[in-house]
């Protein structure tokens, strides 16, 4: 029998050979098709200027032409492609942000003008931008709808702008104000729902472009959805640090994503039953037990809440109909301190340049960069810039016996989830593929060389007039007649000073080496005594778990057990190796596998980072303390230092020169503009600045203070000394500071860099 069924099995497939291998030639073919045609569309477009355009009277009162660029190893095409491809993120309907009016003028929201005031770069039209939106803002489309989305750009795109030339630096820290900018977009949604007029205008406007909506109510629907998505986003990551412009807790902003859809219901329920408030001079439950049962109906025992369901859990709280609580906004801040964290640890927008190159990564060396780190960690940071999440739980239609095998996913198993009765699937709109050429491309990106001129025998810097769109400054003749750009004594001085006091920590590149390794030398927070609250929050804020609650989690020291209230790192990680091991959701599953391995191999085939220990002065992980080398930052490689202002890793500190100086100031100007001063590395403010307190945590400019440390016994330095680091007996001085004219000699060799 066995030998009959044999034969008949091999029988129909010699008969239908020819059918199968077309057939599977045939679904290959359409798998690999759109793969293939992505590598063809991302170089069509071209646009000589890469979609830059001057401005005239900005919104801080400047003017400058079209912008150029440094020659950085990108073409326009690079660029343009960086700027506008989706890495998956969805902050609201495309077509509704298209057509919103600004809150106070009849003005579109996404005007130049008003993106201006935010400090996001405006562009023209070009092939991939065909909107005109500004660098970092693009179209991603999820399961057949449109949306306006953040891409990488938004963030790590530069220009500085100097007697009415500007030049934009690929890579470089964004100036922008994205805080700024939610809020202002929060307060048009809310008058497009009040305002009659303009209600009107946008539901006209929107249905115009035939796209997504075919009626006036599900115009509507949406309009009120976002609104109040916008509003929740805000209100729950509201600080009492303010970060202005070039600053934001990135960090403290995907936690807080992480633990809105980590959390499961029976935790919401028990959190909700835990919330207490004041009446009179008593501390009382904010919920009756009735309020509880009313406010979670529905919800039931779900491992895991969509964004709808935490939506309905918040309005049902803020409702006054009968049977809700109505509890107005005070209560509902001390239900959302029961729930997140407070984003309180502002940084500066970290360089793109060497990224690929690097053995370890942001601010504190959390994120290593072997292997699939890379994937890792830009799959967190869209998390954390609006990536629509799907999570679920992973459920059978029909209970079938291999309905178990869920457990043994890729996702269930690099999330931990192996041993769980239940299993949170980690559906989303991020877009693995993009991430990994996105990622790839950056190995290609250099730092940004001075481009200034000085005139010969002067101190007038200027940017040489060129026809071309693209600025070389090492080129022989960028500097016409007898200019240069530097001092070469000055910088040959600065050359040693750097050796001597800077180099320990930060290593110097060659910025064309195609094999160059960035090693990071990472200084513990005590020693090096900057603001210690990023490295500190990065460890130390807790969440509840979810489904995560008792699965076992990696790190340095060891497997640790996820605990139902657990540091927030060690959900993000869990839910990050989720989505990782998830195929795009929203494509035909053989384009989506084949883009899903794709992503996969090339983190691995593609990077040439290879498992290395942190270098530096840290405390290391033990047993006791997993995450003890993170309470740490990195000293980073300095090229290209002179287009990264401000300084520190919070931004509290303006310039080299500030950097540099023995005193620094009780508080820092917060800039908006991107004018430079060359002379100090310095960006110009003006109109429209603020002040911060450095007494504030989160705020604080000191530390890094090596500037001019005596030995035991020796005497003090003079009044003129400024310095850093006590120097070694080679450097050509006698005293352990540094005089005024030595910390103008290091910057110069700084702007070299």
């Amino acid at each position: 029998m066995n030998r009959r069924f044999t034969c008949s099995v091999f029988g129909f497939l010699q008969k239908h050979l020819k059918r199968l291998a077309l057939g599977l030639l045939a679904v290959l073919l359409l798998a690999a098709g759109p793969l293939i045609y992505t590598k063809i569309y991302q170089h069509w477009d071209n646009d000589a200027e890469r979609g830059a355009i001057g401005i005239s009277n900005g919104a801080y009162g400047e003017t400058y032409a079209i912008p150029k660029y440094l020659e950085q190893g990108w073409s326009a095409n690079d660029s343009l492609w960086f700027y506008n491809t989706s890495q998956g993120s969805g902050l609201m309907p495309y077509d509704l942000f298209l057509a919103l009016r600004q809150a106070d003028s009849n003005a579109l929201f996404r005007s130049n003008e008003n993106f201006d005031k935010f400090r996001y770069l405006p562009q023209k039209a070009t092939f991939f931008n065909p909107d005109a939106l500004p660098v970092g803002f693009t179209k991603t489309t999820y399961k057949g709808k449109d949306y306006i989305g953040y891409t990488c750009a938004a963030c790590h795109t530069g220009q500085i702008n100097y007697q009415q030339k500007a030049v934009r630096i690929d890579g470089g820290p964004a100036m922008a104000d994205m805080v700024g900018f939610l809020t202002a977009l929060q307060h048009a949604l809310e008058t497009a729902q009040k305002d009659e007029g303009k209600r009107k205008a946008l539901v006209e406007d929107v249905l115009k472009l035939k796209n997504g909506y075919s009626t006036e109510a599900e115009v509507l629907e949406d309009l009120e959805r976002w609104t109040n998505s916008v509003q929740r986003y805000n209100v729950i990551n509201h600080s009492e640090v303010k970060y202005g412009h070039a600053r934001l807790d990135a960090f403290g902003r995907i936690y807080n994503r992480v633990a809105q859809y980590a959390i499961s219901a029976d935790q919401l329920r028990n959190l909700l039953e835990l919330t207490v408030t004041i009446r009179g001079d008593q501390t009382v439950p904010l919920l009756t037990a009735d309020q509880v049962v009313k406010v979670m109906e529905g919800v039931g025992n779900n491992i895991v809440l969509s964004d709808e369901e935490f939506s309905t859990v918040v309005n049902r709280l803020l409702s006054k109909d009968p049977g809700y609580p109505g509890i107005g906004i005070k209560n509902f801040l001390r239900v959302k301190d029961m729930i997140f964290n407070p984003p309180d640890a502002p940084v500066s927008y970290p360089f793109l340049w060497d990224i690929p190159h690097s053995d370890y990564l942001q601010w504190n060396g959390l994120a290593a960069n072997a292997g699939p780190g890379p994937l890792g960690r830009n799959t967190g940071e869209v998390i954390g810039v609006f990536g629509i999440l799907d999570w679920g739980e992973i459920k059978s239609w029909w209970r079938h016996p291999f309905a178990m095998l869920a457990n043994f996913s890729p996702s269930g198993l690099l999330s931990g989830q192996r041993n769980k009765k239940h299993v949170i699937g980690f559906d989303s709109s991020i877009n693995l593929f993009n991430l990994q050429r996105l990622e790839s491309r950056l190995r290609d990106l250099k730092s940004p060389e001075w481009p200034f001129c000085r005139k010969d025998g002067q101190d007038d810097y200027y940017i040489p007039d060129t026809a071309q769109q693209q600025l070389t400054p090492s080129a022989p003749g960028y500097c016409p007649g007898n200019d240069r750009r530097f001092d070469d004594e000055k910088k040959r001085r600065g050359e040693l000073i750097y050796i001597d006091r800077c180099r320990g920590c930060h290593t110097v590149v060659d910025r064309s080496a195609w094999d160059r390794i960035v090693v990071g030398h990472m200084s513990d927070v005590e020693r090096i005594g900057t603001d210690p609250a990023m490295a500190q929050n990065s460890v130390e804020r807790s969440g509840k778990s979810g489904n995560f609650t008792d699965t076992y989690q990696d790190t340095d020291a060891g497997h640790v057990i996820v605990k139902e209230d657990a540091p927030v790192v060690q959900i993000l990680t869990a839910a990050t190796k989720g989505v990782i091991a998830t195929p795009d959701a929203d494509k035909w599953w053989p384009r989506r596998m084949v883009e899903w391995v794709y992503a996969l191999v090339m983190s691995f085939a593609d990077n040439p980072i290879k498992k290395s220990v942190r270098s530096g002065d840290y405390r290391p992980d033990t047993t006791a303390e997993p995450y003890a080398s993170l309470r740490a930052y990195k000293g980073r490689s300095l090229n290209g230092i002179w287009a990264t202002a401000p300084y520190l890793h919070n931004g509290s500190v303006p310039t080299l020169w500030d950097l540099l100086n023995r005193v620094r100031s009780a508080a820092f100007v917060q800039r908006r503009r991107a004018r430079i001063r060359p002379e100090e590395c310095r960006l110009r403010g003006g109109q429209g600045r603020a002040l911060r307190s450095t007494e504030q945590r989160g705020n604080r400019n000191k530390g890094h203070d090596y500037f001019c440390k005596q030995k035991p016994g020796s005497e003090a330095a003079p009044a003129e000394v400024i310095g850093v680091q006590p120097a070694a007996a080679t450097l050509e001085r006698s005293s352990d500071c540094m005089t005024e004219a030595q910390v103008w000699d290091l910057i110069e060799y700084l702007k070299s860099l």
